[in-house]
């Protein structure tokens, strides 16, 4: 009672409550310090109750920190303990299964190739005076690459670069790739067995010509100069060996019926002479014997026209004439030979894989050619890109692939060649062609680096499959997978094997097909405990 007292005396003197039967008016007001010294007095005398209160608080303070972070041994034992064993599942899925290598490929046209044109056998500048392809024009066979000095630059089909004027007379395997290029164009160089440029070879130059529309190469002067003197060394032979045999036909001719009627007369008047002077009275005799030497030599000139001709000389004569006529007419030969067309290096321009694309052109028409006149290309996209070892070897030339179009789509290709590297560490070269591709694919495509895959595998329709982690083998070896009958988190879940047959495995799951026992979509399978 006291000490209510006492607190109500102490709220009056701090102007909080009215005294005892007095109407409440506002209190008269108090400096801070008396204030003060008022609070300190109702401390000081509540000091017990005071204490009491804070130990309660920070007793259910204490209380709600240890009841958070301090555990028994028993719960502690309880909260470590496993939970109760149960199944690791996945379900059996249904659809298709692919395997797959997957590459990057760089995509391009086939077989850029440098084309560089022999100027060595020009006269004068290799200046380019016209035929200045574009970029993306296609290259054919008898197609001129460019016009250098007023003369065509060929395009023929073969792998052996031209190095060397054709002319009769040379051999090499140059000259059969020559008269194989000719045979697929369809003209006649002759046979392509045979490495020698003989005169059929060179005379087909100028049908070759002919083709492109340009005249045969010229004959040198020298080699014109030749043939016309080895022409007229076989004409001043002839007429030598000509009169070489008239004379020798004269010799061997024997004498003529005049000849020999004169003679006979000759013969005849000198015997009538010596009869004649035989019979005179006296006889003369030294003119007797005159006249008888006289006889004598009228009938040996008679017995020599029976006598064959000496036509030895003549016909020596005849001989030199037509040994000079040989020498001649080899020698006209040699100069016909040396006239005929020949095929200068820089006219032509062996490609392989015929068409090709023009790529880039360097070459400018009026400037002089110097180094690389254009890079040309197969007509036809490649792609071209790298695999394993291993991977290479599951690939096959013909195997369907498809790589992914700048819009995201996926678009078809065939493995068309699998080339191993030098090494048995180095990567195989994969090359692919595309299916057909409208021009503005191409145009986005060109020199980029795309991703391929290459199927090696699949199977025909939807298969059931599951992880390869779900097959275990059975003690005969066989394959076979473990179902679930139930919950697999409950302990009591039972489970049963059903042997499978494995299919194809591609990405981790494999094909199965149940030999003993069901199996259904959905099913549950273990793949761990």
């Amino acid at each position: 009672m006291n000490d209510r007292m006492e607190e109500d005396a102490a709220l009056q003197d701090l102007g909080l409550a009215d005294g005892p039967g007095e109407t409440a008016e506002p209190p008269p007001r108090r400096s801070v310090r008396e204030r003060v010294a008022g609070w300190r007095g109702i401390v000081g005398r509540n000091r017990a109750l005071w204490i009491t209160t804070a130990v309660a608080v920070a007793s259910l303070v204490a209380g709600l920190v240890v009841g958070r972070f301090v555990v028994s041994p028993a719960d502690a034992a309880a909260s470590a303990a496993a939970p109760p064993a149960g199944f690791v599942t996945v379900p059996v899925e249904s659809g298709p299964l692919s395997n797959d290598v997957t590459l990057r490929a760089e995509v391009g046209y086939a077989d850029p190739v440098q084309v560089q044109v022999d100027t060595s056998g020009l006269q004068g500048a290799a200046v380019v005076t016209g035929q200045v392809p574009a970029v993306g024009a296609e290259l054919g066979p008898l197609a001129v690459a460019l016009e250098v000095a007023g003369r065509p630059v060929i395009v023929l089909p073969g792998d052996l670069p031209s190095y060397r004027t054709l002319r009769y007379g040379v051999s090499g395997p140059d000259v059969a790739q020559f008269k194989q290029a000719m045979r697929t164009i369809g003209l006649d160089a002759g046979d392509p067995a045979d490495p020698r440029f003989d005169e059929q070879a060179a005379q087909s130059v100028a049908a070759l010509y002919t083709q492109v529309g340009y005249p045969a190469p010229a004959t040198d002067a020298d080699s014109v100069s030749s043939l016309r003197s080895a022409q007229a060394g076989v004409r001043a032979a002839e007429q030598a060996v000509a009169t070489a045999q008239g004379d020798l036909a004269k010799a061997g001719a024997g004498t003529g019926a005049v000849d020999i009627r004169e003679a006979d007369n000759a013969v005849a008047s000198a015997r009538r002479a010596v009869d004649a002077a035989r019979a005179e009275s006296p006889q003369d005799a030294g003119r007797i014997a005159d006249l008888e030497d006289a006889l004598g030599l009228a009938q040996l000139r008679r017995q020599q026209l029976d006598a064959h001709p000496d036509t030895a000389a003549a016909r020596a004569a005849v001989d030199a004439a037509q040994s000079q006529l040989r020498d001649a007419r080899d020698e006209l030969t040699r100069a016909q030979q040396g006239a005929l067309p020949v095929l200068p290096a820089g006219e032509l321009l062996y490609l392989t894989q015929l068409p090709r694309r023009v790529d880039a052109v360097e070459a400018r028409r009026g400037a002089e050619l110097k180094g690389t006149a254009m890079t040309v290309s197969g007509a036809t996209v490649a792609l071209n890109g790298a695999a394993g070892d291993a991977d290479a070897k599951l690939l096959r030339v013909g195997a369907a692939a498809a790589f992914d179009l700048p819009d995201g789509t996926s678009h078809p290709a065939t493995v068309a060649a699998l080339t191993p590297g030098k090494t048995a560490s180095d990567r195989w070269t994969v090359t692919l062609t595309p299916e057909p591709l409208r021009p503005e694919q191409l145009a986005q495509l060109q020199g980029k680096n795309v991703r391929v895959s290459v199927s090696v595998g699949t199977t025909e329709g939807d298969v059931l499959h599951v992880p390869v982690a779900a097959l275990s083998a059975g003690p005969g070896g066989e394959s076979r997978v473990e179902v679930v009958e139930g919950d697999p988190r409950s302990p009591e879940t039972r489970t049963h094997l059903v042997v499978v047959e494995t299919g194809l495995a591609a990405a981790g799951a494999v094909e199965v097909r149940p030999v003993d026992g069901g199996l259904s979509r959905g099913d549950l399978v273990v793949v761990g405990r």
